[in-house]
This record gives structure tokens, sequence and C-alpha cells, in this order.
């Protein structure tokens, strides 16, 4: 293997990720084999050589340790694990921009890839009232970034649902969420993304927990996240995957049919603009 340095500019997860295979492959051991002394599944092995999760400097260094590599990962992994997102985040962003489908279910808010620039600097002043309008509008640049990749006229494939709750929380702000709503329900309409709303009526559901996100991929095993307050984790077990992925299901079977919740997102949206006319 090169003792080289990987260039942040050219996808240095990709590049370490596939260096990784390089050294495993010379070594002659499998994913599974090589997780077995880190502690980790196979599963996570091939999301690290997939470039679909981020090594961390005890893993690289173990890997050093293991493949015989000559630091080569401890000194790379630093170019790798910057990320311009909160840390708790940081792998689950990083994961989707690489990920074939998306499914994501939402409790309280619009997710961040279906976000207008107003609605997003509404959520981040709410959720930091005192911060500055620089460090503001740079969370907001970030969060369009992320959303840039719907430009793709087919990849990935995001399916939302949506609990009602997302509809209906304006405050001061029936504008804004009228706004992104039209732009949801185009999105929809040019059949770039699927939408389902979960209505209050549904009562009591699968989804009472929390948010949920499920990210597939073309050549990695699929993910499983899950956000709280300041916090997140991902998982790759797949029974911990498969078992969020019923969650989900049961949440599609519970919601309203695509077409009825676009008709619900359009209506909503008219009563909030109607109501800034008045």
């Amino acid at each position: 293997m090169a003792r080289k340095h990987l260039d942040p500019s050219s996808s240095p997860r990709a590049l370490l990720g596939a260096e990784l295979r390089v050294a495993r492959e010379r070594a002659g051991l499998t994913q599974a084999e090589l997780g077995e002394p880190l502690f980790v599944s196979g599963s996570f092995i091939g999301q690290l050589e997939a470039g679909t999760r981020r090594m961390h400097l005890d893993i690289a260094r173990r890997i050093d340790e293991i493949l015989d590599t000559g630091g080569f990962f401890v000194r790379n992994c630093g170019a790798a694990a910057k990320s311009k997102y909160p840390d708790h985040f940081a792998e689950a962003a990083e994961a989707e921009a690489l990920a074939t489908d998306i499914r994501e279910y939402a409790p309280l808010i619009i997710p961040g890839l279906l976000q207008t620039e107003r609605y997003a600097r509404a959520v981040f002043r709410a959720y930091q009232p005192t911060a500055t309008e620089e460090d503001i509008d740079e969370l907001v640049a970030n969060r369009l970034e992320r959303a840039a990749l719907l430009k793709d006229p087919t990849t990935p494939l995001l399916w939302c649902v949506l609990d009602e709750a997302v509809l209906r929380r304006t405050g001061d702000h029936k504008a804004v969420l009228a706004e992104n709503l039209r732009h949801i329900a185009a999105l929809i309409r040019s059949h770039r993304i699927i939408v389902q709303v979960l209505p209050f009526s549904a009562g009591v559901h699968a989804g009472l927990l929390g948010s949920l996100k499920l990210m597939t991929f073309k050549d990695a095993p699929p993910l499983a996240y899950v956000q709280g307050m300041g916090t997140g984790q991902l998982f790759d077990d797949p029974a911990t995957v498969a078992q969020h992925t019923r969650t989900y299901d049961l949440l599609t079977a519970t919601a309203l049919s695509p077409r009825e919740s676009l008709a619900l997102i359009e209506s909503v949206a008219e009563d909030y603009e109607h109501d800034q006319h008045a």
C-alpha cells in the first residue's frame, strides 16, 4: 500500500474506505474476520469500505495494528472525519448523501431535505435564539446544501411520513410554513418524492417514540438513524435495522395515502395563505 495522505478535496472517506478494502484483502481477511478483533460487525467494516461510516481514531489505530499499515489510517482518518454538521448527526448526514433510498418519519418538523430557506432559518433561530446572524446563515447554508441532492431527478428515492403536527405547528410563521408546504407539494407533483401524512385521527401509533431515518445503499448494508434533542444514533445491526424498518412499515400502513396526503398538504397551505391575506 502506498503510504500517502488522502486529499480532503476528493471524497476522503471514500478514498479511505477503498484503501481499507485493499489492505484487508491483501491480508486475506473477510469483513467479518477484520471486524472480530475490532468488536464490530462485518457490516460495519463494509460500511467503512463503502464510505458510508466514519472511521474514528481508535478504530483507525487498531486497523493499522491488525493490517500492519504503518499508521496510514491514523494519519488519514482526520481528513475523513471532518464535517460541517454536529457530531451527533455528522455520520447520518454524510451517509444520506450516498444513499439510494431514504425513508424518514418526522413527528415534529419538516425534514431537513425538504426545508426551504425561510423555514430552516426559523427552525435554527428557535433552537439558538442568541446565535449571531453569521452562525445562523452558515447553518441554513449547510442545510440547503444537503437538500440539493434532490436536484437529481431520480436518486435517492425519498419517502417521508409526516405527522400531522408538522403541518399544524405554525405560531407566527404561517406564511413560512405555507411556502414550505407548497415546496413539498411541488416535489410530490413532479414525482420526485413520496409523502404520506400521519393524521391525528390515527391516535396511538408505532412512531410515538421519535423520529426515524432508514437508508439503503448500492454497495453497503442499510442503516437506521434515530434522533433526540442534541443526540442521535446510527445503527447497522441487521436485527435493529429490521425492527426500525417494521416500525416504518407500520407508519406507512397507518398514514393517509399519498394522494390524500397531497390534498391535505395543499389544503393546509391554502388555509395559511388565506389567513395571511385576511
